[in-house]
């Protein structure tokens, strides 16, 4: 036998050789002097036996002999590291649980959902050292490196999210925050289409252990609200049959109802009116998987914008643009004229005659900025000087210009694009922000907040501009309305699970599982988010998340893909503690025997 196949450092064996001297010293030691004594003889001889026996002797002197040659043996075993072969799986230490925190794992299978039951059977995972890494669009690890009882407790604390899943990158966590001898246990359903079999085979590569542990039962009979869209105060959805046979559900919106048959792997659409101030679209029966059987409509209180138009030389490309926006009601009116702030929401001053404009006409404006509402002056060759804090300008004359720049990235000119006017109100801005100016510096697009309301200048003179004949023209237009009133499009209040909210600095949200106070915060449940005055809804909306019907792992591993689980490797396991504990334990035995004949 190969010592190698015994011993993990066989040149511990040369600790052997100190039984040499042991072994030399007993043959040079001395025989000692006998001396007879006449008065133990007749002792003896009346006895009919002698003293003393030389055999029984000589075993006496050779047994503490024995018994040191023994402690050496294994002393000298226990530094050449003795092992025995062990399957790997007892030998590991440190575990890296990823757990799917995605959407999908609220599929009910038995009357508990998916993620119930990797919870636990995460549990019975744990080792000396755990960590904890939740598998969601952004994975967390929620603890690393803890033992049992706080690994216990971080899995007691995680809970499922409505947000896609991003599994590849949880198990690339999980493998830079494991020790070389951890093992990666991953619970999941595996709906992920993610290539996350390549983050599986990159860990193993580094010499993880990486087991898979699939939890995918439920969802066959899963029907889906997959898409919203918005076009004004309407809503059309998206309804999937993921199921293999044919179905029947009924979709309500407040007092709306309709009825839908989808045969297996129909997708159906049906339009819909947001009643003020939202309600949940809600699909009857439901399924096992409910995550996407409702979505969460927000919609302001008051539908209608009321948009007044100021003009003297009425400006057919801006009043169709704003006539055609579905939530506005347009007013066209020329002064001189009597104006009442309070019946509208937003004012736009366009080719207002100087002589004519009244002052209680711009008193208006300021009255409605006041309100919380907006006032919009677009560019003119004469730009009345009634106007006065209205206008964010300070006009110097009429000039030409090849060339603008964006100098701002805002909602309102996002992904729009100005043409450079043949001609333009040149100045500089008394106030507000310039998001889009000529080359000279003279705003063509600004903004300003004037209290709890909004004033947009619109640098285009009219005639002058070719922007009207741009199919973003209307689209803008739309944008500086709802800016100015104040309001959040349908699309804007709206959003799928794992889209962000950034704030200009804390701000406290009220979501479905409390409240927190944050700069960002991740829309991660389903239901109603509230930010000051504004109520957004947050639906799953997900065709892959709500593919939640999972292929199991054992076909992927026949047709090519990654085993559940690794054949089971032997690894040594030293027992140098059994080689010296017997050591240690023969030295006491030597001592005892050493002070029994009276040497100690």
């Amino acid at each position: 036998m190969v010592l190698s196949d015994v011993f993990l450092a066989p040149l511990g064996l040369v600790a052997l050789l100190t039984v040499v001297p042991l072994v030399v010293l007993y043959l040079v030691k001395p025989e000692p002097e006998r001396v007879e004594l006449p008065t133990l003889q007749f002792l003896t001889e009346q006895l009919g036996q002698s003293a003393s026996s030389p055999l029984l002797e000589r075993l006496l002197r050779s047994l503490l002999l024995l018994v040191q040659l023994v402690a050496l043996v294994l002393l000298a075993t226990s530094l050449a590291t003795p092992y025995i072969t062990v399957s790997e799986e007892t030998t590991v230490e440190e575990t890296v649980l990823v757990v799917d925190g995605s959407g999908s794992m609220t599929a009910v299978d038995g009357g508990t959902t998916r993620f119930s039951q990797a919870i636990s059977a995460a549990e019975n995972e744990i080792t000396g050292t755990t960590s904890v890494v939740l598998a969601t669009g952004e994975p967390r690890v929620t603890a690393r490196a803890v033992p049992p009882d706080e690994a216990t407790a971080a899995l007691d604390e995680l809970s499922v999210t409505a947000a896609n899943g991003n599994l590849r990158t949880a198990i690339s966590t999980a493998s830079s925050i494991a020790g070389e001898e951890a093992q990666i246990v991953v619970l999941s359903d595996f709906a992920d289409e993610s290539d996350w079999p390549d983050a599986v085979q990159s860990a193993r590569a580094q010499g993880l252990r990486v087991e898979l542990r699939q939890f995918a039962g439920g969802g066959e009979d899963n029907v889906g609200l997959i898409d919203a869209r918005f076009s004004g105060r309407e809503v059309t959805v998206s309804v999937k049959n993921y199921g293999d046979r044919q179905v029947q559900r009924t979709l309500s919106l407040g007092n709306q109802q309709t009825d839908l048959t989808l045969a297996a792997g129909d997708v159906a659409t049906r339009t819909f009116t947001v009643p003020a101030g939202g309600a949940p679209l809600e699909m009857t029966p439901r399924d096992s998987f409910p995550l996407d059987d409702t979505v969460y409509l927000a919609a302001p209180q008051d539908a209608t914008i009321d948009v007044l138009l100021l003009t003297n030389d009425r400006n057919r490309f801006l009043a169709t643009a704003l006539s055609v926006i579905p939530e506005v009601e347009l007013t066209v009116d020329d002064p001189p004229t009597t104006v009442d702030s309070d019946d509208y929401d937003v004012i736009v001053y366009s080719n207002v005659e100087p002589s004519r404009l009244l002052q209680g006409n711009v008193e208006a404006g300021r009255d409605l900025l006041e309100e919380g509402g907006g006032v919009a002056i677009q560019a003119q060759p004469n730009l009345p000087e009634r106007y006065g804090d209205l206008s964010l300008v300070e006009p110097s004359g009429v000039a030409q210009t090849p060339s603008i720049r964006r100098t701002a990235d805002d909602p309102l000119v996002r992904d729009i694009t100005f043409s450079p006017p043949e001609a333009y109100v040149a100045g500089p801005l008394t106030d507000g922000r310039s998001l889009v100016q000529t080359g000279d510096g003279s705003p063509l697009i600004a903004t300003a907040d004037r209290g709890s309301g909004r004033i947009l200048y619109y640098g285009y003179i009219e005639q002058s501009s070719s922007f009207k004949f741009n199919f973003q023209y209307p689209v803008f237009w739309k944008r500086a309305v709802f800016y100015l009133a104040g309001r959040d499009t349908l699309p804007e209040l709206n959003r799928a699970a794992g889209d962000r909210l950034q704030f200009d600095a804390e701000t406290t949200v009220e979501t479905p599982g409390g409240v927190v106070t944050e700069t960002a915060i991740t829309l991660d449940r389903t239901g109603y988010y509230r930010v000051g005055s504004r109520r957004i809804g947050v639906s799953l909306l997900s065709e892959p998340e709500s593919a939640v019907a999972a292929t199991p792992l054992e076909e992927r591993a026949d047709e090519g893909g990654v085993p559940a689980r690794e054949e089971s490797r032997l690894v040594p396991q030293p027992v140098t503690e059994f080689f010296a504990g017997a050591a240690l334990l023969v030295t006491l035995v030597e001592l005892a025997y050493l002070r029994r004949r009276g040497d100690l």
